[in-house]
């Protein structure tokens, strides 16, 4: 009866062996965080800067004249542009989100998904303000829903949230097809 009562004792810990190991501790959650927040900031200021560079480069304001039975639902061509520039930036931050959590290595079509938003993401104001064609403009908004719908579909399993990012970007480029339609 005497072992049944006997109850082990976890060892005294002193006070300077606990400093230690908090302050180590804190040290690399630290060194961690910085890391992370230069992937971040990385993940979000690379699509952010292609794209703004796309929009200078390759667009132009005399281009959206070029249209003239346009439709009243017709926004200004920086709206446009104003939300593209949204849409890569919360494609940076979902992808980010995924990629923290290992989703680019656990779903392995989730990288070239990301990339091939990317390109038609870019792809798309140039070919419709820049070169005024609409058909070109429609199979590349087509192609952007596609790797969207895949974007959202894989970074589902790994993080919710990035899923939910991604939706918004979804609905622009459901707009940006539907709009491409009316004009062919």
């Amino acid at each position: 009866m005497a072992t049944t009562e006997l109850r082990h004792r976890p060892p005294t810990i002193t006070a300077t062996t606990t400093t230690t190991s908090k302050s180590r501790n804190s040290g690399k959650k630290m060194a961690m965080a910085r890391r992370g927040l230069k992937s971040l900031a990385i993940a979000i200021s690379f699509p952010l800067a292609l794209t703004t560079i796309v929009l200078l480069l390759f667009t132009t304001s005399s281009s959206s004249q070029t249209h003239s039975s346009r439709p009243f639902w017709y926004p200004p061509e920086w709206a446009f542009h104003l939300a593209t520039v949204s849409c890569s930036s919360l494609m940076g931050l979902s992808s980010w989100l995924a990629w923290a959590e290992g989703g680019f290595h656990r779903r392995l079509e989730a990288f070239p998904l990301y990339l091939a938003q990317l390109v038609f993401g870019l792809a798309w104001g140039p070919l419709l303000f820049g070169k005024g064609s609409p058909k070109a403009a429609l199979v590349v908004a087509v192609g952007l829903v596609v790797a969207l719908g895949g974007c959202v579909r894989c970074f589902r399993r790994v993080n919710p949230i990035a899923a939910d990012l991604v939706k918004p970007c979804l609905a622009w480029a459901v707009f940006l097809a539907l709009f491409s339609y009316h004009l062919v």
